[in-house]
């Protein structure tokens, strides 16, 4: 696969929230952006994503996509391909591609406990986190 340059954003679904992150436009280094409300019944959520991926002139997006420790697919996973899919139409010609997800809320969890962040008063941040270990997975493999 060969590498196009250019600003890509990880998102990490979740029921309640959706964390966001971008990198670089060399795909370096993720950082997070911001969390978005879940809005299922009015698609505010994909439009804010949308709108992001306008602002930072994002190439494409990087959805984790959750899957069990056996590697399978569950609710969740659906969940999560649902809400990509659904984002593809919105941003088209802007490519999305899923990333396997799996522990990345758990290593932020723990990461920011360890930095001495309050977990309850910080999940919105902790959204962000998974975000940018999604992204950065995804940016490591392509290296």
């Amino acid at each position: 696969m060969s590498w196009t340059r250019g600003r890509r954003l990880g998102v990490d679904v979740g029921s309640v929230r959706v964390g966001v992150a971008v990198c670089d436009p060399d795909g370096i280094l993720a950082t997070p952006v911001e969390t978005v409300q879940r809005t299922p019944r009015t698609d505010a959520d994909l439009a804010r994503i949308a709108a992001l991926v306008e602002e930072y002139e994002a190439v494409g997006v990087v959805v984790g996509l959750p899957k069990t420790l056996r590697n399978e697919s569950d609710t969740a996973a659906g969940l999560a391909r649902d809400f990509g899919d659904r984002l593809a139409e919105r941003i088209a010609p802007v490519s999305v591609e899923y990333h396997d997800e799996r522990l990345t809320t758990v290593t932020a969890t723990q990461a920011l406990r360890a930095s001495g962040v309050n977990a309850k008063s910080s999940r919105a941040v902790i959204d962000q986190a998974a975000a940018v270990a999604i992204l950065q997975g995804w940016l490591d493999t392509r290296r």
